[in-house]
C-alpha cells in the first residue's frame, strides 16, 4: 500500500488512551470507550481534553481501515490523509451521542476550538435511583443473576422529547421563558413582599406548545413511561453493601443527563454460616465423648457439596477451640478461584450431674491423667470446715444484686437530710 519510504510513527498511543491491548476486539473497544467517556464527560465534571482524546482514539480504532493504517504507520499517516482520511476530524460530542444512540441528547457538546467552550447550554445531572437487593449467602458464594422489572420515564420516542409534532415550541409569555413568576403583595404600609413560584402556564419549562401541535403520544409532556427488565449479575464473592451500577438507566428528562440505577446488595442472615470478609465461620457442638475419643460429621457447604469433618486419631478437642480448613471460605471477588478459610468453632457439652456412678468415676480416673497437686491427708481434712456449692445463673445474679442495691439506696435516702445517721440521746 505504501512504499518503503513511508514514515512510521507512534502506533500505541490510541490503545493506551482507551486502556486496551493492541489485539483487543471491537466489543472490548466499545466497553473501554463507554466506561472512560462517561467518566470524563465534561458535563459530569470530567476532563475535556481527555474526552476529546478518547473520541479521537475510538473513531480511529473502531474503523477497520483506519485501524490497519494506524497499526502499520502510526498517527502521522492518519494526519497526512494516507489511505482514507485523518483521525480526530469529528466533534467528540457527536461521536459520544451517536455511540449512545442519543441517550445523552444533543443540546450540549463540545466545539473544542478557540477557547474550548461547550456549544449550547449545559445539561443538568439527573438523579440516581437506588434500590436495595436482598441476597442470600448462597447467592454471594455461587453467584447468581436476578431479573428485575422496573418502570421509568423516557423521552417520548414519537416526538424525541420535544413535546410537539413539529419539534418546535414557543416561549411562555406568562414568565417570559424563565419558568418562574414573581408576584408582589403589600404586607404593611410601605412594605412590599416579593414571592417567586413556578409558572403555572408552562409548569416551569419556560415554553408552551399549542394544542394543535401537541404530540399525540405524550400529550406535550415530552416523556412517557416504559417497563424495562434489568438483569442484575451478582458475582461470586461480592460483599454486603456492594453496589451494582447500571449507567444511564434512570429516568430520562429533557435537557438532562440521565442518572444511574444503583442496586445495593443486602446480605440475609444464614442459619449456619457467618461471613467475615472472605472467611466463613460455623458453630458445632461436640459431646464430651466426641471431644475426647474422636468425632466425624458431614457439613453441607453453600454450593451443596458434602464435606466430611473428622478429628485425627488421639486428638482431643478443647472447649471453645477453633479449627480451620483452607480454601473452603468465600470466593475472592474478581478472582473467584481464590478462597478464604472455613473456621469451625467447637463447643463441648459436658454430661449432666449424676450420670456417672462412683464405679464409673474410678474407671475414668484410671484412664484419664492424674489429678494435679498433692492429695490432702485425712488429718488435714479433719481440720477443715465443709462447704456446700450451689448452681447459679450469673445473669440472674447480677440482676438480683442490682435490684438490692436500688432498694437499699431508696430506703437509705432521707428527703430533708440525705445520708445523715441520727442518734437518739437518753434524757436523765
Amino acid at each position: 500500500m505504501f512504499g518503503r519510504g513511508a514514515r512510521r510513527s507512534d502506533n500505541s498511543k490510541y490503545y493506551e488512551v482507551l486502556g486496551v491491548s493492541k489485539n483487543s476486539s471491537q466489543d472490548e473497544l466499545k466497553k473501554a470507550y463507554r466506561k472512560s467517556a462517561i467518566k470524563n464527560h465534561p458535563d459530569k465534571g470530567g476532563d475535556p481534553e481527555k474526552f476529546k482524546e478518547l473520541a479521537q482514539a475510538y473513531e480511529v480504532l473502531s474503523d477497520p481501515e483506519k485501524r490497519e493504517l494506524y497499526d502499520q504507520y502510526g498517527e502521522d499517516a492518519l494526519k497526512e490523509g494516507m489511505g482514507g482520511g485523518g483521525g480526530g476530524g469529528h466533534d467528540p460530542f457527536d461521536i459520544f451521542e451517536s455511540f449512545f444512540g442519543g441517550a445523552f441528547g444533543g443540546g450540549f457538546g463540545g466545539a473544542f476550538g478557540g477557547g474550548g467552550s461547550f456549544r449550547g447550554s449545559r445539561k443538568k445531572q439527573g438523579e440516581d435511583v437506588v434500590h436495595t437487593l436482598r441476597v442470600s449467602l448462597e447467592d454471594l458464594y455461587n453467584g447468581t443473576a436476578k431479573k428485575l422489572s422496573l418502570s421509568r420515564n423516557i423521552l417520548c420516542p414519537k416526538c424525541k422529547g420535544k413535546g410537539s409534532k413539529s419539534g418546535a415550541s414557543g416561549r411562555c409569555y406568562g414568565c417570559q421563558g424563565t419558568g418562574m413568576r414573581v408576584t408582589t403583595r403589600q404586607i404593611a404600609p410601605g412594605m412590599i413582599q416579593q414571592m417567586q413560584h413556578v409558572c403555572p402556564e408552562c409548569r416551569g419549562s419556560g415554553e408552551v406548545i399549542s394544542d394543535k401541535d401537541r404530540c399525540p403520544q405524550c400529550k406535550g409532556n415530552k416523556i412517557t413511561q416504559e417497563k424495562k427488565v434489568l438483569e442484575v449479575n451478582v458475582e461470586k464473592g461480592m460483599q454486603h453493601g456492594q453496589k451494582i451500577v447500571f449507567d444511564g438507566a434512570a429516568d430520562e428528562a429533557p435537557d438532562t443527563v440521565t442518572g444511574n440505577v444503583i442496586f445495593v446488595l443486602q446480605q440475609k442472615d444464614h442459619s449456619k454460616f457467618k461471613r467475615k470478609s472472605d472467611d466463613l465461620y460455623v458453630e458445632h457442638k461436640l459431646s464430651l465423648t466426641e471431644a475426647l475419643c474422636g468425632f466425624q460429621f458431614v457439613l453441607t457447604h453453600l454450593d451443596g457439596r458434602q464435606l466430611l469433618i473428622k478429628s485425627s486419631r488421639g486428638e482431643v478437642i478443647k472447649p471453645d477451640q477453633y479449627k480451620a480448613i483452607n480454601d473452603e471460605g468465600m470466593p475472592h471477588y474478581g478472582r473467584s478461584f481464590i478462597k478464604g478459610r472455613l473456621y469451625i468453632h467447637f463447643n463441648v457439652e459436658f454430661p449432666e450431674s449424676g450420670i456417672l456412678s462412683p464405679e464409673k468415676c474410678r474407671a475414668l480416673e484410671a484412664i484419664l491423667p492424674p489429678r494435679p497437686g498433692k492429695r490432702s491427708s485425712d488429718m488435714e481434712l479433719d481440720n477443715c470446715e465443709e462447704t456446700t456449692m450451689h448452681d447459679v445463673n450469673m445473669e440472674e445474679e447480677i440482676r438480683r444484686k442490682e435490684q438490692q442495691r436500688r432498694q437499699k439506696a431508696y430506703y437509705d435516702t432521707d428527703d430533708d437530710e440525705p445520708n445523715v445517721h441520727r442518734v437518739g440521746c437518753n434524757q436523765q
